[in-house]
């Protein structure tokens, strides 16, 4: 059994983009031991859905303690927030959700690429494949620990415009995509250590290929040996001059010189291009987008370009 480990840092960057609002972060307090047994958050975006860019919020993060469930303290929370909102002039909303309710725009599926495939079969996060043994499973998943793409780098600051613009550029393909501000795209995408890896690919000056990936680790209930999965998962990507396949495996040995065990991508944008070719497993849920106040057709996971943390 696993369950996110969000650290403050990694909360505080994703509840506290530019323009952020304290009164979009809405707890429930226990009245004599001030006890958090309920929160939800929004932050604001510029969504483009198909030929529209809307300004709305990013819900994201609604929990209830688990003795309170029953209680129907979520639609509470749900219509607070939605109020709050609201006075501020907005009335749109995107969100996702691993269970299915009226009415999805679109539905993602994740999948998972093993790099510390021991450990994920110890703390029974994967099994081993049928006629598979240990060794050969090791095997299959090594990966070098050097990179091979020339030019490929972490992002700085002064690489800021380039980057900007080329994801800028890129979204426009999709018919559901962030809009991200220079100073949006700066929160969001410059590194931060055990938050947001991004790297670039940037010959004689110009930058061709960006990549991102972002820090969320479970802590493995009642296990003996290991107590933390450290999982990453792939944000924003894109590639105009290197193939899909060569710079997402070079994503992955910086992710597994890092450390971390599992990489995980949705089946979205253009992911599907590398997916089954660097050995990622289907996982067995799927994750639905949803429009709050805004209807439009459905699309397929291929034109979805939005990802929530």
């Amino acid at each position: 059994m696993f369950r996110f480990d969000y650290s403050k840092e990694f909360l505080r960057w994703a509840l506290m983009p530019p323009s952020w609002k304290p009164q979009w972060h809405v707890g429930v307090r226990v009245t004599k031991s001030k006890r958090l047994v309920g929160f939800i958050s929004a932050v604001p975006a510029h969504i483009r859905i198909y030929d529209h860019t809307q300004a709305m919020v990013e819900i994201n993060f609604l929990c209830v303690h688990k003795k309170l469930r029953a209680k129907r303290l979520a639609p509470v929370l749900i219509k607070e927030i939605t109020r709050r909102v609201n006075l501020t002039g907005i009335f749109q909303a995107v969100y996702t959700a691993g269970v299915t309710l009226p009415k999805p725009v679109a539905s993602c599926r994740y999948w998972h690429r093993s790099l510390n495939p021991k450990k994920l079969i110890d703390v029974k996060f994967s099994h081993l494949g049928k006629n598979m043994t240990m060794q050969r499973t090791l095997k299959l998943y090594r990966l070098p620990t050097e990179t091979a793409t020339k030019g490929f780098r972490r992002l700085k600051v002064e690489d800021v415009d380039q980057a900007h613009t080329l994801l800028d550029s890129y979204l426009k393909k999709f018919d559901l995509a962030p809009v991200f501000s220079r100073e949006e795209f700066m929160h969001w995408f410059l590194p931060q250590d055990n938050i947001i890896d991004s790297y670039i690919v940037e010959n004689n000056g110009k930058i061709s290929d960006f990549m991102s990936y972002y820090t969320l680790p479970s802590t493995v209930m009642h296990h003996p040996t290991y107590k933390t999965l450290k999982a990453a998962y792939s944000f924003y990507n894109v590639s105009t001059e290197t193939s899909w396949k060569t710079l997402m495996k070079d994503v992955l040995i910086t992710a597994k010189n890092s450390e971390f065990d599992v990489f995980n991508a949705l089946d979205l944008m253009e992911n599907s291009q590398f997916l089954d070719e660097l050995k990622f497993g289907q996982g067995d849920g799927n994750l639905q987008y949803y429009l709050y106040n805004w209807r439009c057709p459905n699309m397929t996971p291929q034109k979805v370009g939005l990802v929530l943390q």
